[in-house]
């Protein structure tokens, strides 16, 4: 049966290419990102992520049965930590009465092999806090400082946190409504074409990401998995963080499943 998505970062990579399967399967489609699209709005700030459920509810009719938060950057600033993590959980919570109206419902946010990195101490307890003043903070403090790199890998460690405290809660399991995070390792996309396109970054990405599963991924191999756990036929898998990252995950941290 045909159902009602709104995707965020969908002009391009993963949400592209979930926009692009959905459509073909016969689901209607709410295409939101910074410019273009059904829904123009920028994540990274309070007023775009108002626009973006206020926007939702009108072309939905107050009725959406899943929502893909694939926006995200991956800066040496604190932009993305505003995007990564706080606008997704945002677009997330602010659509979730959209959802509780729907049929089936299912959520889903693109995380990243990358959570399981070195993070930024400060940054991650400051998102779990939801306090975005000091997580903006102290993302700058960590560029200022020479460790950018570590921006992206708490953006993403934070959202995945919030995945899985929200998830089993009364406001989502509670109200049928499942909620994942999709973790992938890296993917060819204009986000990461720059470092694969240099020799030295390259090695450096490879070192950090081993994929043995036939190395690096394009968007359309993700989008099967994004939109079976958005689908009614995913009964049961909720709170988890998939990784779909050609072994990374296994790689990095071996038999530590828990």
């Amino acid at each position: 049966m045909p159902r009602t998505y709104l995707v965020t970062g969908a002009l391009s990579g993963i949400g592209a290419a979930t926009t692009a399967l959905l459509r073909r399967q016969g689901h209607t489609v709410l295409a939101a990102d910074l410019e273009g699209g059904d829904i123009a709005a920028d994540l990274s700030a309070p007023e775009g992520r108002a626009v973006l459920v206020a926007r939702a509810r009108e072309l939905s009719g107050g009725r959406l049965d899943a929502v893909v938060a694939c926006a995200g950057v991956a800066h040496f600033d604190p932009v993305t930590v505003r995007i990564n993590h706080f606008g997704a959980v945002a677009t997330l919570e602010g659509l979730r009465p959209l959802l509780a109206a729907g049929s089936d419902p299912r959520a889903l946010v693109v995380g990243s092999v990358d959570a399981v990195h070195p993070t930024d101490p400060a940054i991650v307890a400051a998102a779990d806090a939801d306090d975005e003043t000091e997580a903006v903070a102290a993302a700058r403090a960590a560029v200022d400082r020479g460790e950018g790199h570590l921006v992206y890998s708490s953006s993403k460690a934070a959202v995945s946190r919030w995945v899985r405290r929200a998830a089993p809660g009364d406001a989502w399991a509670g109200a049928g409504i499942a909620l994942n995070a999709v973790a992938p390792g890296v993917v060819l996309t204009p986000l990461t074409k720059p470092l694969l396109d240099d020799p030295a970054t390259l090695a450096l990405v490879e070192r950090a990401v081993p994929m043995p599963l036939r190395g690096h991924s394009r968007p359309e191999q993700l989008a099967p998995l994004v939109a079976w756990l958005t689908s009614p036929e995913n009964a049961l898998v909720t709170g988890q963080v998939v990784f779909a990252d050609g072994g990374a995950d296994a790689v990095l941290r071996g038999d530590r499943v828990w």
